[in-house]
């Protein structure tokens, strides 16, 4: 009994090599796989090279040097951001702004002084979001403040979510239980909050949904053959006659997409989160992602680590429930072509009904969210479900997953019920 248990793990994970090697060893895989690669050099290099950093001569230095220089400088802010803090933030941003170099009509007198507010602009940036409007923003709104304001500085944020979640723009799109988790939401954001340099998850987060939408553009063409090679080849007949064909070999397919699936995902985003992080540096991993500027409104009380770990899981979900879906499109329609268009179908139609507001919420639950987690938290997208109301992240990863899985067993008996002509 063991060995004939033996055999058979033997036999599949032989028919599983075989379907990979087919796949990988397609002129148009080497090609696939080259572009991908140089995407992912591409897009860590612009990640890396984004940063910037000027010197107390006025001078623009990007990339490396630049992260490392940035660090240091607010390095000299970190902690916890108290009322103290903030007082410290507005006294030097005003001494500045009466300094000769920050009045001076020298555009490289200018950046002297702008060189000197860099190790807090992150908190000044923050200060400026919390006292604008909920949908404005004024990047010299703190010169405008007093010191008593600038005291009311976390009671400001909430006091905005107040106004706008009043205003004819949102009284319509949130029920009052809605209103009330938002409002729970932002009064649980544990204050005053933490801060330390983060430039570099910030970078990685903010790149990240190009490169698992590149990822998953990419592997859509090397999975969606696997179901119609025998078809196109003419070799159907003999693939399913076989004593092994229509049970162990539909299932050595399955296994080999998705592990050709996982396997480019994971070391794709594993080399690109690695890179970005060594040039830029690990720090803020801790510090709750309101802290930056696009996500100073977020609902979601979430660290940057646990931003990045729902970005990559999410992505591979998503990338996951995609591409098992264009599989089994091309094992219904026989088609590696119809099959390849299903990720571009899937990624791009929503882009171009995003304007539609009457269509937030639906959009709000398509698998291209997954693709963009770090997005969708910034996002004020609710359901309700009886009393309860819940954000949209936990509930497409939830959904997703459980259709990921269930495309599983679906896809093999679709596929080895496929009838010969």
């Amino acid at each position: 009994m063991c060995f004939y248990i033996i055999l058979e793990k033997e036999v599949i994970t032989k028919m599983v090599r075989f379907e990979i090697k087919k796949i990988i060893s397609k002129p148009v895989s080497k090609i696939v796989f080259i572009i991908l690669l140089a995407a992912l050099c591409i897009v860590s290099y612009l990640a890396v090279s984004n940063v910037r950093y000027v010197d107390e001569n006025g001078d623009t230095i990007k990339g490396i040097s630049a992260a490392r220089s940035l660090r240091e400088a607010k390095r000299q802010w970190s902690g916890y951001i108290t009322e103290e803090k903030l007082l410290r933030v507005f006294e030097q941003n005003a001494q500045i702004n009466n300094s000769e170099e920050y009045l001076s009509n020298d555009v490289k007198e200018n950046e002297k002084a702008y060189s000197k507010k860099q190790g807090f602009s992150d908190i000044r940036d923050m200060i400026n979001r919390a006292f604008c409007g909920f949908r404005q923003y004024d990047y010299y709104r703190i010169d405008s403040l007093s010191e008593e304001e600038i005291s009311t500085f976390y009671d400001r944020r909430i006091s905005s979510l107040t106004e706008w979640l009043n205003s004819e723009e949102a009284v319509s799109h949130y029920s009052d239980q809605e209103k009330s988790f938002l409002m729970n939401q932002y009064r649980d954001l544990e204050t005053p909050v933490y801060y330390e340099y983060f430039d570099g998850w910030e970078a990685v987060l903010q790149n990240a949904p190009m490169i698992i939408m590149l990822v998953v553009l990419i592997t859509g063409f090397l999975v969606s053959g696997i179901f119609s090679d025998e078809i196109q080849l003419k070799a159907d007949s003999v693939f399913f006659s076989a004593k092994l064909g229509r049970t162990k070999a539909v299932a050595a397919k399955i296994c080999s997409g998705f592990i050709i699936i996982t396997a480019i995902y994971w070391i794709t985003i594993l080399l690109y989160s690695g890179s970005v992080l060594t040039a830029l540096g690990f720090d803020g991993a801790n510090c709750a992602i309101q802290i930056g500027s696009s996500n100073w409104k977020s609902f979601y009380n979430i660290t940057y680590l646990q931003d990045y770990l729902l970005t990559v899981f999410g992505g591979y979900v998503g990338s996951l429930f995609i591409l098992m879906l264009s599989m089994l499109v091309s094992a219904k329609t026989r088609s590696a072509i119809f099959a390849v268009t299903i990720p571009f179908i899937l990624l791009f139609i929503p882009g171009f009904l995003s304007g539609i507001s009457a269509l937030s919420k639906i959009l709000g639950l398509l698998p291209d969210q997954l693709l963009q987690m770090c997005v969708a938290v910034r996002l004020f997208n609710t359901y309700q479900i009886g009393n309860k109301v819940i954000g949209a992240v936990p509930i497409i990863l939830t959904v997703y997953l459980l259709l990921s899985c269930i495309l599983f067993p679906v896809l093999y008996q679709v596929y080895r019920k496929y009838e010969l002509k």
